[in-house]
């Protein structure tokens, strides 16, 4: 195992890094767990692939004489991301000991580390469903029959399948990175180390953005479901989303743990439905519900493809949406008790998983209903139903029809939960790194970041904008949005650790900071107004 003084940038007398660089960290590969190198020159290279995950080389490497300094972020997080050898008492050891001087790790009563104010609650279980839970949605039951009325059936299977491929690549990269730095901020952290804080200022706000729009879009979609019971004309649209906004305003303000939890047991009451949809399906096309046959005679009438390209772009962009939330696992990963064991397994799960539903989801919806369905969630319908719904109804059994929404009603409950756990997340590491007012990192006693919660669900109020112009126009609207800010969120993803590689292999050196008027590194805090300017003009 390499000690921290064979660090060819570790200062002995100051214990302090000579040079910037990420956080060394060695694997043992007899057992003997990690270490963290006090030099902070060491850039690591990974080798293999996901499943290999506990083998790591490191490459010490000089940079500049005045560059970087290593913030406490990237000490801290460095034992605890590759202890797959350690015992859960030494982990604890570990990560605090690497964070005493900066004194941001400290040990609950629970039993769980505390670092820089997030609490590491979460286990294996928890990690694959949150994701799981977050991406699976009462949305995907309605806007599959969105995807099929826009693209046909074997268009909205096509480009569920491409994205599908897509994100396997970027969840292979994104599982590298997290798996190595489980850190505050995951990937647009590691993008400012490794190519430019501006760029982490500007993918981190993007990221954010992204999730407020699914924030929006679920209270959108809690409206939608709602309006299947009691008319607009009854109770209006903004009334639903002012009631499941204090609804998820509670629940979100119970901790990391109880999170963690609830959204285990929601994810697997959801797999259970999944299942029993796809049973339902079959029951539905064959005649054994109904009495009547279809088979593939949608596929043929009114066609496999509709709207041409306009369709297949419609498509991409909800797709997109739907599979945007399985990267949320590098956002767990600063609150997961052992993100070096737990995290390549969940990520894994997780894709092949959504895939599988996705797929069945959209191959099933094309089975039940026809494309031209005016029932169907379009932009122009003032409501829509998901395809289960309607093939109930044809079937001649519309009380089923109600079974489904509460179906989708407790998926929605947890979708939302998921949404906001990962803004508010996202919007406390952009003020931990000083690129959103710093309140906004601030948290309670059991490491929710209150301010950051509360604000990113207010945003949310942006759904009531679909008093007037209705929940199916404002749904295509901020799925547009959505989905555009999810494509320039994997395409960095999957250039991250190109840069990450390129400082490994000394192709590329990092550059320095600036200098105060003595010529040495200014370690001065930089305000997030700033920041925010120079990453414009830039």
């Amino acid at each position: 195992m390499l000690a921290a003084e064979q660090c060819p940038s570790y200062d002995s007398e100051s214990s302090t890094p000579a040079w910037w660089g990420c956080i060394g960290l060695v694997h043992d590969p007899n057992g003997g767990g990690s270490q963290i190198s006090a030099g902070g020159v060491c850039v690591l290279s990974t080798i293999g692939t996901l499943s290999r995950y506990g083998g790591r080389r490191i490459r010490c490497r000089r940079t500049t004489p005045n560059g970087r300094p290593q913030d406490s972020s990237w000490q801290a997080h460095g034992p605890d991301s590759i202890t797959t050898a350690m015992s859960s008492d030494e982990k604890k050891v570990a990560v605090t000991a690497a964070s005493a001087v900066a004194g941001e790790t400290t040990i609950l009563a629970n039993g769980n580390v505390m670092e820089d104010g997030l609490q590491r609650g979460l286990k294996d279980r928890h990690l694959i469903m949150i994701s799981f839970g977050g991406v699976v949605g009462a949305s995907i039951w309605y806007g599959t029959g969105y995807a099929v009325a826009y693209s046909g059936p074997v268009g909205a299977l096509l480009c569920f399948f491409v994205i599908g491929l897509d994100v396997y690549f970027v969840m292979q990269c994104l599982g590298e990175m997290a798996t190595v730095f489980p850190i505050q901020g995951a990937f647009t952290a590691m993008a400012g180390r490794w190519l430019d804080p501006a760029l982490a200022f500007a993918l981190g706000w993007n990221y954010y953005y992204l999730w407020l729009t699914n924030i929006a879009a679920d209270f959108n979609a809690s409206a939608i479901l709602m309006s299947y019971w009691v008319p607009p004309t009854r109770v209006p649209t903004y009334a639903w989303v002012l009631v499941w906004w204090a609804a998820y305003q509670a629940t979100s303000l119970l901790g990391v743990v109880v999170f963690g939890e609830m959204e285990f047991w929601l994810a697997c009451w959801k797999v259970l439905c999944i299942l029993g949809g796809y049973l339902v399906a079959v029951l539905l096309n064959t005649g054994a519900i109904g009495g009547r046959y279809t088979g593939f005679a949608y596929w043929r009438d009114p066609g496999p493809v509709a709207h041409g390209i306009n369709g297949f772009g419609q498509c991409f962009l909800l797709a997109a949406v739907y599979y945007c939330g399985t990267e949320m696992l590098a956002v767990t990963a600063a609150e997961s008790q052992n993100p070096g064991r737990d995290l390549p397994r969940a990520i894994r799960q997780t894709f092949w998983r959504c895939a599988f539903i996705f797929q069945g989801l959209v191959f099933f919806a094309g089975l039940l209903v026809p494309s031209d369905s005016p029932e169907l969630l379009t932009a122009s319908s003032k409501s829509g139903k998901s395809p289960w719904t309607i093939a109930f109804e044809r079937a001649g059994a519309p009380q089923l029809g109600h079974v489904v929404n509460v179906v989708m009603l407790t998926a929605q409950f947890s979708s939302m939960n998921s949404a906001l756990y990962v803004a508010s997340r996202s919007l406390a590491a952009l003020a931990a790194a000083g690129r959103a007012p710093r309140f906004f990192a601030r948290t309670n006693r059991s490491g929710t970041p209150v301010y950051a919660l509360v604000f990113s669900n207010a945003v949310g109020l942006v759904a009531i904008l679909n008093y007037r112009t209705g929940p199916a126009l404002i749904f295509s609207y901020l799925t547009s949005i959505s989905g555009s800010a999810t494509y320039i969120a994997w395409a960095f993803i999957g250039i991250v650790p190109l840069m990450e590689a390129d400082l490994a292999t000394g192709r590329r050196m990092p550059d320095p900071v600036e200098q105060d008027a003595s010529g040495g590194a200014e370690d001065k805090p930089v305000p997030w107004y700033i920041k925010a300017k120079r990453s414009v003009f830039a």
